[in-house]
């Protein structure tokens, strides 16, 4: 399979975000990743809503539940919602065309939930994919503790998990939550004794990762920088 991408070319990599564009802190930890001089452009597949129209994509369940920080100031200042899997599916060909349109050479779905196809997602990389192969590849069998944003989540995301073998444990996290918060939470997924950890949410950061690192006592995966990483070997 091509990326299409061209030696000496200048890559450019595309992000498509569940929230807002810009998202300054979430094109930033992808461009750290990627080879020198590549060029990052990121669309969201809520962009072009107000406030209010955000606040109407309400999730009909649980398992309709994502979680994303609206745009704010473009450095991740804005604030947590709970948006529609739904709506945001229905959204995000719009915004893979217009990721397409501005020329890039390889897309990322920038969100960890797992998603049916969608028009327009050809050779398009899902973080849930590759995160679910890594931890695969790394636990065959034993305890899988997950970080994830939302209690809420906890059913839908151990079933996305489950394979013969693994026992699923998770702990809810908000990625916006401090340094103490995250501690805590660590210490309670710690408790349940997992084998290997993997942090469920594009969000959470290279910062809550340190944070959490000590008291999970065990290695955490990351999925923005284990996806960063993957993009960078497409890219080169």
């Amino acid at each position: 399979m091509s990326n299409g991408v061209s030696p000496g070319k200048p890559r450019t990599l595309g992000i498509v975000t569940i929230g807002q564009a810009p998202r300054d802190d979430i094109a930033a930890l992808f461009a750290a990743q990627a080879p020198a001089g590549t060029r990052v452009v990121l669309r969201g597949a809520l962009d072009g809503l107000s406030d209010a129209e955000v606040d109407r994509l309400t999730p009909e369940s649980g398992a309709d539940a994502l979680y994303t920080r609206l745009r704010g100031d473009g450095k991740g200042a804005g604030r947590d919602v709970r948006i529609s899997k739904k709506a945001v599916i229905a959204r995000s060909p719009a915004a893979l065309a217009a990721l397409r349109g501005d020329g890039c050479d390889v897309l990322v779905y920038a969100c960890t939930g797992e998603f049916p196809p969608m028009e327009g997602d050809e050779n398009v990389l899902f973080p849930s994919r590759l995160l679910n192969g890594l931890a695969a590849g790394l636990l065959p069998r034993g305890r899988l503790g997950l970080l994830i944003p939302l209690a809420e989540q906890a059913e839908k995301l151990a079933s996305k998990w489950a394979r013969p073998g693994l026992e699923v444990v998770a702990e809810a996290l908000a990625p916006s939550a401090g340094a103490g918060e995250a501690e805590a939470a660590a210490e309670r997924l710690a408790a349940r004794k997992p084998d290997l950890v993997a942090m469920d949410c594009m969000s959470y950061t290279p910062e809550t990762k340190r944070w959490v690192k000590e008291p999970l006592g065990v290695p955490a995966l990351l999925a923005i920088t284990a996806t960063g990483r993957v993009l960078r070997e497409m890219l080169d």
